[in-house]
């Protein structure tokens, strides 16, 4: 259900899929392009990118199920779920092949996307996207969290949430960091699940289904996320890396022309060749 357009020309939405219902915006017509933000954000991180994208292809940011919008009925939080959830939207707008976009959590999900639907991706831009390994999972065990502020009546979280991601953020950018505490905010206690579901899942057991082309979008100034590009291009045969010099972790919302530029350069990849039906999973992988 389409629910109208803004003055920008992003339409916005609600759909059903088993298990709960996803807000999502689009603009243009095309080739789909689905876009998938980074925990906890929600579709507002691409709202500068889809009107830049839609004059080129359908571009369509949904928000991840049980952030911003969508409504995550089962509870569960893991990569698996979301992607699942994910191709499920797909199913329900009748896309049957779909250019995948996904930057931080975005991109794990988009690429555990492309493990369990193959049929349906045709192609994979990963933006910022960490390599998840054992050593990863320890480092971000052992740390406190990346949006763990506990609440106090005195809303001095709201500053711990602004002062932590302020090192992350381009200086004088506050519009962004605003950005970001709203959609923080209305994850409420549920912030962090993203990130944990991140820090559960699989890569290395997932990464070798991947078979559509990818191309890897990296920012010079995310001091986190730089080297994982690096390593799992090393992991990812034939990808190839698109550099964004001064882009930070907010590079969708931060700089939305470059982005929908390094985007658009996915098109230069070959699509995938779509296996058979078969390929499609009975059931979904355990988390």
């Amino acid at each position: 259900m389409t629910t109208g357009a803004t003055r920008l020309g992003v339409r916005r939405g609600f759909l059903a899929v088993p298990g709960g219902t996803i807000h999502y915006a689009e603009a243009g017509a095309g080739a789909p392009f689905l876009l998938l933000h980074q925990t906890p954000r929600s579709w507002d991180e691409y709202r500068d990118v889809l009107p830049l994208l839609g004059h080129a292809v359908r571009a369509i940011a949904m928000d991840t199920l049980g952030f911003g919008d969508s409504v995550n009925e089962t509870g569960e939080d893991s990569i698996e779920r979301y992607a699942e959830a994910a191709g499920d939207f797909l199913d329900a707008l009748g896309v049957e092949r779909a250019s995948i976009v996904g930057h931080h959590t975005g991109g794990v999900i988009a690429l555990e996307l492309a493990a369990r639907r193959p049929e349906l991706v045709e192609r994979l831009a990963l933006s910022s996207t960490p390599w998840v390994d054992d050593a990863f999972r320890q480092e971000r065990a052992a740390g406190p969290g990346v949006d763990r502020v506990p609440t106090s009546e005195d809303g001095e979280h709201l500053v711990g949430l602004w002062r932590f991601r302020q090192a992350f953020y381009p200086p004088g950018r506050i519009d962004l960091l605003e950005r970001f505490v709203v959609d923080a905010l209305r994850a409420g206690p549920r912030r962090e699940e993203g990130h944990r579901a991140v820090y559960r899942y699989r890569m290395g057991e997932r990464i070798g289904l991947v078979r559509a082309p990818v191309l890897l979008i990296r920012a010079s100034d995310d001091r986190f996320a730089y080297e994982h590009v690096t390593r799992l291009a090393g992991r990812l045969p034939g990808s190839r890396i698109v550099d964004i010099e001064g882009g930070m972790v907010p590079l969708p919302d931060g700089l939305p022309d470059r982005f929908a530029e390094a985007v658009l350069q996915s098109l230069e990849l070959p699509a995938a060749t779509a296996p058979g039906p078969s390929s499609r999973p009975r059931s979904r992988a355990a988390p």
